[in-house]
């Protein structure tokens, strides 16, 4: 699957449930087996783009449907009003 944790955040990661490119995964959340708890998308940034750590997205193990040589494919769905401003990776 990968070898390197440092390897995930090589992935952009995409919700299938509408299609969108939430990007590329910040971090990773592991428990105390070592086992992948969640990943950890930036959310929208704040004013003048200043990040702000609190609208990050924190997709949940279960939730990832499959982990690609380039891209991870979740189900996810967005809180109310942080949908990602970026373009549908589906559109032309």
């Amino acid at each position: 699957m990968f070898g390197r944790l440092t390897d995930f955040r090589k992935r952009e990661v995409i919700n299938i449930i509408d299609g969108s490119r939430l990007g590329f995964v910040r971090d990773v959340e592991i428990d105390k087996e070592g086992k992948i708890k969640s990943i950890i998308i930036p959310g929208p940034s704040g004013i003048l783009g200043i990040l702000n750590r609190n609208n990050d997205f924190v997709i949940p193990y279960e939730n990832i449907r499959t982990i690609g040589e380039d891209l991870i494919l979740v189900e996810f769905e967005m809180p109310y009003n942080s949908a990602p401003k970026r373009k549908n990776f589906f559109e032309i």
